[in-house]
């Protein structure tokens, strides 16, 4: 795109930027309608429209003044600075409705142009004997005599019309606060700062004015003849309006002192009876109408080069085409003969009331972009934004704020409309260029900084006691990551809603660059597969040549989300041996970090259909009862295990069957848990019965089986707990370091 939109003689200033700028700002809406404005709510009532106004440009204009002094901004204007802050996709959805709004304003301003003809009409009747009912006898002469002056001259003659037209525009304006009435010389000055009551409302007001206020950002179109856009744009955006604002106070007052109520509501061309030259005030609308309309029209075509350099558009043709410039100053003739298309449909609709609202929501919508665009990077705190001019990220909030709530105050339907619009944009340039980036990394700096802040207020906060508030932290060391996803689907189940996990594949190696590529390189296979399977997993690697050592290193990892780790999870494949032997000879090292121990037993069929998960509650695993039963809820809440069930099963002496039932039914309905008292299956044994063959039986055809072991179980067995039950599918092995409770 930079190949494309540099100017190779880019020599404007400053001064083309403000011009631009406040020549748009005093434009059609200042002469026609400011002071009906006054009239309907009284000076009070207009100050704070300015008021509420400038609130949102002022804060555009600072944020557009700071992005614009930490990246070179090259053609395109508003386009590129939003692009290349939250990608193509996104940048483009908000691009074309830039683009159109700014293409229709050209048909605006040249049919409010038309009305500076009103006082020659009378004129043209008596002296020649002509009525002319419809203003685009002038309208439509005067759009294509612009049309023929940018496609052939561009911008530079551009500039030197605007030099002409913003000359007129001042001189209409100090003969219009030169001039007098016998309004003004019998004005009661108390009735400045009185209430009116308006008839309309001062929301419907505030809708007619407000694009008066947004011409701030015009200039910034002009970034690709700029000679230096990072000092241009700021300076001449923010004198532009803030010299706009105290311009528009002045002029409300001497409206609200020099006609009446009524006369300001009724007469538009009411600034005319109170300058000093009264014809001077339509030539100076004449004036700045036509020079908002070639400020538009500079801009416009400008915005759509931009895009089409990005390929955004689905044809290569059109991209071309539209991106195309002139050999020696890459003026965009191709995209002004098509914005010139756009605007003389719109002259000849004649009327473009209804559209001019949708203008403003587009308008809106950009301006709320670029001070969201500031606040995020304000946010993100990152290190590559360093912009020599500094907004403040209160001030750029209030004005993402302010355009989403005014969009919807001033038109409800054409905010959703326009929000539509761009959302549908969006999605259509997503399908057709798969290539291009739908969000970009700023949103992952406000991530960031948004989780850093959390973890560090999480661990300041004083932690609830593990009693009363316990959910599962679990870390899963495997070196089998991609022989069998049986751990990582346990994680994954683990930390769907109510836990936290994060698995570390382990790399048996000794740390070098070489040994480091290959485990970023399985990381990103994890990744993968976790945006697959919709994964709520951490995911880590660890390099170590010993299963001690990767073990102790697994330990010392910090938890997430501000949650301690409080539990750890192996896995291994029945028959083997090796990785269990090293779980169960650091047993102790687990024991000293205070986590609760979990050993998964995968068997070749997984975890079958997943509709049936067995809990053994043994004599003397009472202790992992209650852990055992809240995973097996935890587990079942996935999405994965929906319609399956939990059993429960109690193998105790024939004497004690009555009391175990009721106890394991009293915990699971005071827990509230899931599980039907049908499914609480109390077995009567003798002490004699062989429970391990009763397990293998009982269970052979559930898809998880979850068991209890015990400290004591381990010294005297040792790995051999761990395949005893040769009949059953996947077990996981539940060992707790102090009893849970189940509320």
């Amino acid at each position: 795109m930079e190949k494309n939109l540099q100017n190779l003689k880019a020599n404007f200033g400053t001064l083309p930027v403000f011009l631009t700028a406040i020549s748009t700002i005093l434009g059609a809406v200042m002469f026609l309608r400011f002071g009906y404005a006054v009239g309907e709510v009284g000076f009070i009532g207009t100050l704070l429209i300015i008021i509420v106004g400038h609130l949102v440009t002022i804060p555009t204009a600072m944020a557009l003044a700071e992005i614009a002094t930490n990246q070179k901004v090259e053609g395109g204007g508003e386009y590129f600075i939003i692009s290349r802050s939250f990608g193509v996709n996104v940048g483009a959805s908000i691009g074309i409705a830039l683009y159109l709004s700014q293409a229709i304003s050209v048909a605006f301003y040249v049919i409010a142009f038309a009305e500076s003809f009103e006082a020659l009409k009378p004129i043209i009747e008596i002296e020649f004997g002509y009525t002319i009912y419809d203003n685009r006898i002038f309208s439509i002469p005067a759009l294509l005599i612009l049309i023929g002056l940018m496609v052939t001259k561009g911008a530079d003659l551009g500039m030197k019309a605007l030099y002409v037209v913003v000359g007129i525009l001042f001189i209409s304006l100090v003969m219009f606060f030169a001039g007098t009435t016998d309004y003004a010389a019998t004005y009661d000055s108390s009735l400045l700062f009185k209430n009116v009551d308006s008839k309309v409302g001062i929301f419907a007001v505030f809708a007619i004015i407000f694009p008066a206020f947004t011409g701030m950002t015009a200039g910034v179109g002009l970034s690709g003849d700029l000679k230096d856009p990072k000092k241009s744009i700021p300076m001449g955006t923010l004198a532009a309006t803030i010299i706009g604002m105290v311009i528009y106070v002045f002029i409300a007052l001497k409206l609200s002192y020099s006609a009446s109520p009524d006369d300001l509501v009724n007469d538009q061309l009411v600034m005319s009876r109170i300058a000093y030259w009264g014809p001077i005030i339509p030539i100076g609308l004449a004036a700045a109408t036509i020079s908002s309309a070639l400020g538009s029209f500079m801009v416009a075509p400008r915005t759509l080069q931009a895009i089409g350099s990005d390929n955004v558009f689905p044809r290569d043709k059109v991209n071309k085409w539209v991106a195309k410039g002139t050999p020696k100053k890459n003026e965009p003739r191709n995209a002004t003969i098509l914005t010139s298309v756009i605007a003389l449909v719109f002259v000849l609709m004649g009327d473009v009331n209804a559209v001019a609202e949708v203008i403003s929501m587009f308008f809106m919508v950009t301006y709320g972009s670029l001070c969201l665009i500031s606040f995020m990077q304000h946010f993100a705190a990152d290190p590559a934004y360093r912009p020599s001019f500094k907004s403040k990220w209160y001030l750029s909030l209030l004005g993402a704020i302010l355009c989403v709530y005014l969009m919807f105050k001033i038109n409800t339907v054409y905010a959703v409309a326009s929000i539509l619009l761009m959302v549908g944009i969006y999605f259509y340039i997503t399908h057709k260029n798969e290539s291009k980036k739908g969000m970009a990394n700023i949103f992952q700096g406000v991530i960031h900084q948004f989780s850093r802040n959390l973890q560090v207020f999480l661990q300041k906060t004083d932690k609830e006691k593990s009693d009363d508030y316990w959910r599962p932290g679990v870390l899963c060391l495997s070196k089998d990551s991609f022989d069998r996803l049986t751990a990582f689907e346990m994680m994954k189940w683990i930390s769907n809603r109510y836990g936290f996990g994060t698995y570390i594949h382990y790399e048996k190696d000794y740390f070098s660059k070489q040994s480091k590529e290959i485990a970023d390189e399985k990381l990103e296979k994890l990744i993968k597969i976790a945006n697959n399977t919709k994964s709520n997993v951490f995911l880590e690697t660890i390099i170590s040549p010993s299963n001690t050592n990767a073990i102790v290193q697994a330990i010392q990892q910090p938890g997430i989300s501000g949650h301690s780790n409080n539990m750890m999870l192996f896995e291994f494949k029945k028959g083997t041996t090796e990785w269990l032997t090293d779980v169960v000879d650091n047993y102790k090292l687990i024991q000293s970090a205070n986590y609760d121990l979990c050993v998964l037993a995968s068997s070749d069929k997984g975890f079958g259909y997943r509709n049936e998960i067995h809990v053994w509650v043994k004599k003397e695993d009472y202790e992992n009862a209650n852990l055992m039963i809240l995973l097996s809820y935890i587990i079942l809440g996935h999405r994965d295990w929906k319609g399956a069930e939990i059993k429960i099963f109690a193998a105790v002496n024939k004497v004690n069957i009555e009391q175990e039932k009721a106890y394991l039914t009293e915990l699971t309905t005071t827990g509230r848990l899931p599980i039907s008292p049908k499914n609480i299956i109390v077995i009567p044994i003798d002490e004699s019965d062989d429970k391990i063959e009763l397990i293998n039986e009982t269970s052979k055809f559930a898809d998880l089986t979850i068991l209890g072991f015990h400290e004591s179980s381990i010294k005297t067995k040792g790995i051999k707990i761990f395949n005893l039950y040769d009949k059953l599918g996947t077990i996981l092995f539940v060992n707790t370091l102090k009893g849970k409770q189940i509320k």
